[in-house]
């Protein structure tokens, strides 16, 4: 299966993003285009995805956009990678749970590749890391599937603004439970996109 790789050097307006995706998923649906892997950043935004609480929200003055991904409230903004795509399960085997499995271990083995050690947790999705004895975490996963296509993707923290999580509870995070990777081991992160392709084509291929 052919996966059209697309990169995206300019801050992306999140709607304009999640427009792109609902179309890519009606192409894919009627056989009209491939599937695709889309890395980029977005402008700053809070979203709430379908399992989120109004008191989740704990700066009742910020603009939240809603969205039609799982999970709860985050944010997107400079210095984090989103990683959308849209896969076709009616061919890869329409196993949601095998999906996320196969999306946890591609953040883990390019995390690895850094020498950060990180892991999933079966009571809250995402990757998480050790900080100091404290357990953080540094990628987010949200997906929705549509007639067993799917899609919205996840995103790794890098270098974000920290602060921006205290408007909200993060993915129902209490704690300040969220780190990014300059955080854990200060590195040169400028080829990671390269190092997501990779892991990704290697994952689904």
């Amino acid at each position: 299966m052919t996966i059209e790789v697309k990169k995206s050097n300019k801050l992306i307006d999140y709607d304009v993003a999640l427009k792109f995706l609902e179309n890519r998923v009606e192409d894919v649906i009627i056989g009209k285009k491939s599937e695709l892997l889309w890395i980029l950043e977005h402008k700053p935004i809070f979203t709430a995805g379908t399992s989120s609480k109004e008191n989740e929200i704990l700066n009742k003055t910020i603009s939240v956009s809603k969205t039609s991904r799982g999970g709860k409230i985050t944010y997107h903004g400079p210095g984090q990678k989103v990683v959308y795509f849209v896969l076709n399960l009616n061919e890869r085997g329409k196993d949601i749970g095998r999906l996320i499995k196969h999306i946890e271990n591609c953040i883990i083995k390019i995390l690895n590749e850094y020498g950060i050690k990180s892991f999933n947790d079966k009571k809250n999705i995402g990757i998480w890391v050790n900080v100091n004895g404290n357990t953080k975490k540094v990628a987010a996963i949200g997906i929705r599937v549509k007639r067993w296509i799917a899609f919205h993707g996840f995103s790794i923290n890098i270098s974000n603004d920290l602060k921006v999580y205290k408007n909200i509870v993060p993915c129902g995070i209490s704690n300040n439970r969220i780190t990014n990777l300059c955080s854990v081991k200060k590195n040169n992160y400028k080829y990671i996109n390269k190092k997501i392709i990779n892991n990704f084509l290697k994952v689904f291929k």
